[in-house]
């Protein structure tokens, strides 16, 4: 059966069809065209999509949906943004899954890949999950207007920068479990401080569906905030980490440089799982998984089970083995992004890695404010505790670390990502080991590319 038809496009959008055709996926991004798919359209600031019509047909894609005249089979609304919110709107209306909605300020993407991993491990061929990150105004509704009609068990992550805009999402998704990770001072340039940032998070709550449940971190400082959000739109409430007190925490576990053996209580049941990703983070996202696998009604022993079988995502920790001056190194490629929590978990790896050195390649945390120099500086420590040997250290904004580090780590100062990378061509030895971490736009993600010979 397909996904779409011209005729639910068009019943769904409240627009008008203009030839028959049937899709089997929906993109707006023509790149990912292989044939079949329903191509949206959208006009954004800066680029339009109709400008793509003509090479997503001849790619193969089976249908548009345009705002614009279109020589295809297509369906016509007044808006392609619109019309792709009530296609995710419908998308989500059409099945009875079970929905959990993930966001926080760190974390949210590795929950959201764990607890599919898990959810496959219950229904391996009923699971639907939003890929990458799309987790925003667009990238929400499109993993809405994905999900097949015969679902039963969905994840989906959700963003934020703004306060509302989270609010706005949860009500597409309408989750029957809603999870926060973390709170951290992320996007802090647009909030008055992290309570601010506690109540944008907690607006995921909003969109509970009746009778559903908050997750919430209970080692957080803003839990009684959230706790407090919570309790207004759930009927229950489930909380996870390390603390006595929380439904579901961790009694016992065991790390190495490959990952930790874990015990947990989850709501009076014991649970013991490996996970094969090295770091405190990792357990605390471990019990996050737990926590909602739980409140979804899910098989504990298979969500563990599918804990098992994680992997480091690209650009969130994933680890390669690449070539370095005699032999080999470890690469811990942490590009995709940077808030401080993020990056003291992130040197906390390193910090474990078997290696004759460490070298941190580290760029600027953006969007932190007026707090950005002591934030940067405040990593300082953390860089110290991994035994760091050698710093890479990207851009001005890192200057305030340079100078709160101590004189026994070399330094190397660097304007941009080119610049890491030509620096590190001369640094790396075999068994080093290389953290590769800051904000996206800073590029990064391209040196640790090309440091795996894919650039």
């Amino acid at each position: 059966m397909s996904l779409w038809t011209a005729a639910e496009i068009a019943d769904a959008t409240g627009g008008t069809s203009h030839g028959d055709f049937s899709a089997d996926a929906v993109t707006f991004d023509s790149r990912e065209i292989i044939g079949g798919e329903l191509f949206v359209a959208m006009k954004g600031e800066t680029t339009d999509g109709h400008r793509f019509i003509e090479g997503a047909h001849e790619k193969g894609a089976a249908g548009f949906l345009v705002s614009e005249d279109c020589a295809y089979p297509h369906v016509r609304v007044a808006d392609g943004f619109e019309g792709l919110q009530a296609l995710g709107r419908a998308g989500r209306e059409r099945v009875g899954a079970m929905i959990v909605g993930i966001t926080g300020s760190v974390g949210k993407t590795s929950v959201k890949e764990a607890l599919r991993h898990a959810f496959q491990e219950i229904e391996p061929e009923h699971t639907h999950w939003s890929v990458k990150s799309y987790n925003n105004h667009t990238g929400v509704p499109l993993s809405l207007a994905r999900m097949p009609r015969d679902t039963r068990l969905a994840v989906f992550e959700m963003g934020m920068s703004n306060a509302g805009e989270l609010a706005a999402l949860t009500r597409l998704v309408r989750p029957h479990v809603a999870v926060v990770t973390w709170v951290t001072a992320a996007h802090l340039a647009f909030f008055d401080g992290e309570e601010a940032i506690a109540d944008a998070k907690g607006e995921i709550f909003e969109g509970l569906e009746p009778g559903g449940t908050a997750v919430l971190p209970f080692d957080s400082p803003h839990y009684a905030r959230l706790h407090a959000k919570a309790g207004q739109y759930a009927a229950r409430i489930l909380s996870f980490g390390s603390g006595e007190g929380a439904d579901v925490r961790a009694v016992q576990s065991a790390s190495d440089a490959d990952g930790s053996t874990v015990i947990a209580d989850v709501a009076g049941s014991r649970v013991a799982f490996r996970i094969p990703l090295p770091g405190a983070h990792w357990i605390a996202n471990s019990l996050a998984v737990l926590a909602a696998a739980h409140a979804a009604g899910a098989d504990l022993a298979a969500a563990a089970l599918g804990l098992s079988q994680i992997q480091g995502l690209e650009g969130r920790g994933a680890q390669y083995r690449i070539a370095a001056k005699d032999g080999e190194a470890l690469l811990i490629d942490e590009s995709y992004n940077a808030n401080p929590a993020s990056m003291a978990a992130s040197l906390s790896v390193l910090g474990t890695a078997k290696a004759s050195r460490r070298i941190a390649v580290l760029g600027p945390m953006r969007e932190l404010g007026d707090a950005s120099e002591r934030l940067h500086a405040d990593l300082a420590p953390h860089v110290s505790a991994a035994k760091v040997d050698v710093a890479v250290l990207v851009g001005d904004e890192t200057i305030p670390l340079e100078r709160a580090l101590p004189r026994a780590i070399a330094v190397v100062r660097v304007s941009d990502a080119a610049g890491a990378r030509a620096a590190l061509s001369d640094i790396i030895a075999a068994g080093d080991a290389i953290l590769i971490k800051a904000s996206n736009s800073v590029g990064l993600g391209r040196v640790a590319g090309a440091l795996r010979g894919i650039n």
